[in-house]
């Protein structure tokens, strides 16, 4: 699961740590470029020493740069992450969206709901809490059942700050 619970200890409050899914890390994504090019190179062996060799070069790095680019813009925009700190008096969210864009709320916890939508939200099982005159969305990177599992989590450590 893409998330972890921090437990309280001296001083420091209970927390939930969100972020998204990475199937391909930074290691891997090394290895799959090399793969791409040493992939497209075998077929180009038979052409080295030709003029055609050169007609050819400018699409495998087009190609290859486009993978580049492409994949390096996916790990730029999931660079989410989201922290919901459990205070005695404040339960707070804090998002670092991609680009450096932070984005904090806060609401008493007494008054805090959590809801589920099942449908009629941007993604299936919608998780929000409400509170402070605000609705704001939780983990909208996470899969359907993820926010599924994550949910009874969620409202048992809200009905302990209760």
């Amino acid at each position: 699961m893409p998330y972890e619970w921090l437990p309280a200890s001296n001083g420091t409050p209970a927390r939930l740590h969100l972020w998204p899914y990475r199937s391909l890390p930074r290691r891997g994504f090394v290895g799959f470029i090399a793969a791409t090019c040493a992939l497209i190179l075998v077929p180009m062996l038979s052409v080295i020493g030709s003029p055609v060799l050169w007609g050819l070069l400018p699409f495998f790095i087009l190609a290859v740069g486009g993978i580049w680019v492409a994949l390096s813009k996916s790990y730029r925009d999931a660079e989410i992450v989201e922290d919901l700190t459990f205070h005695s008096d404040t339960l707070t969210l804090t998002r670092h969206g991609p680009k450096g864009k932070r984005q904090d709320w806060q609401a008493n916890p007494h008054w805090v709901r959590l809801t589920l939508h099942p449908s009629g939200g941007p993604v299936p099982n919608y998780l929000t809490l409400k509170g402070n005159g605000r609705e704001v969305e939780l983990g909208a990177f996470l899969t359907e059942d993820e926010r599924l599992a994550l949910r009874p989590e969620l409202q048992k450590a809200l009905d302990a700050l209760r």
